[in-house]
């Protein structure tokens, strides 16, 4: 059996990890006007995040249709493929894998199984690695899908914003209360985890900070970890440090950008980390 790796551009895992471990990614849009744009395809993170604060009316984003899933599930099938994992988005955040459970249905020629990540990021992107890996292995797709079952319930992700404007801008918070967090200097702080987005708020980008390396320290010690931000790589970098003695010996740190797909709604500068809490 050849089982291959289907995810969406939300997933943020890198280039070259995405390479070696043969993960086809379906790009999501970003419309800015009246011009969509394949997110990572037609838009680098660099250019969006630099234009954003410059846009005259906020992007939006949406899910490719069902057709260009359904195009990816047949292109892998005639590559060999015979049997599809398409993960993606928690349908919390997104209507993604809705539209990847029709396509699926509509697809005879390989069997596609679709799974809600329950996560973003670079958390949907260690689970998306950790499926890739062990289909090389030879692992089925049910063994597949209890070790994403387990890694699902261990993965963490906790982040900064820097301003609630783009959540204003979103519609996801209204104008009034938008005011009152900037008369207030309120930092709010987002968590996911098994797909449920929950919020908390502090004063001042000082005790967000801190808010956030307290956080990694409570879940540590961790099997895998990734700093994330938008546009803001001296924060990762701090993140980085602060963090450090609670990282085990010589253990990889992945520092990613995070999708303009995010952004959109959270803004630049923010920071924070995904995380996979290690066994007890």
């Amino acid at each position: 059996m050849t089982i291959k790796v289907v995810v969406d551009s939300t997933f943020d895992i890198p280039e070259s990890l995405r390479a070696e471990n043969d993960i086809t990614v379906i790009p999501l849009y970003i419309n800015v006007g009246e011009r969509g744009y394949l997110d990572g395809v037609e838009l680098s993170r660099q250019e969006f995040y630099e234009q954003l604060p410059y846009y005259p009316s906020q992007p939006t984003t949406a899910a490719p249709g069902i057709e260009m899933f359904r195009e990816v599930y047949e292109q892998l099938a005639q590559d060999g493929a015979t049997h599809i994992l398409s993960m993606h988005i928690s349908i919390t955040l997104s209507a993604t894998v809705d539209v990847a459970r029709i396509a699926a249905q509509q697809t005879s020629v390989v069997p596609v199984t679709v799974l809600d990540s329950q996560q973003l990021g670079m958390g949907a992107g260690f689970l998306a690695l950790t499926a890739a890996q062990a289909a090389r292995g030879g692992r089925s797709m049910p063994e597949i899908l209890a070790l994403l079952e387990d890694q699902v319930a261990r993965t963490h992700t906790y982040a900064a914003l820097d301003t609630l404007e783009y959540l204003r801008r979103s519609g996801r918070m209204s104008a009034a209360v938008a005011g009152l967090g900037r008369l207030l200097r309120i930092i709010p702080l987002l968590r996911m985890h098994k797909g449920k987005p929950t919020a908390e708020r502090t004063r001042t980008r000082e005790r967000a900070f801190k808010k956030v390396v307290s956080q990694f320290y409570e879940l540590a010690p961790v099997e895998k970890v990734a700093l994330v931000h938008s546009n803001a790589p001296e924060k990762a970098a701090a993140l980085k440090a602060a963090i450090a003695d609670a990282l085990l010996p010589d253990q990889e740190v992945l520092v990613v950008p995070l999708t303009p797909v995010l952004g959109t709604n959270i803004g630049p500068g923010v920071v924070g980390f995904t995380c996979v809490v290690q066994k007890s």
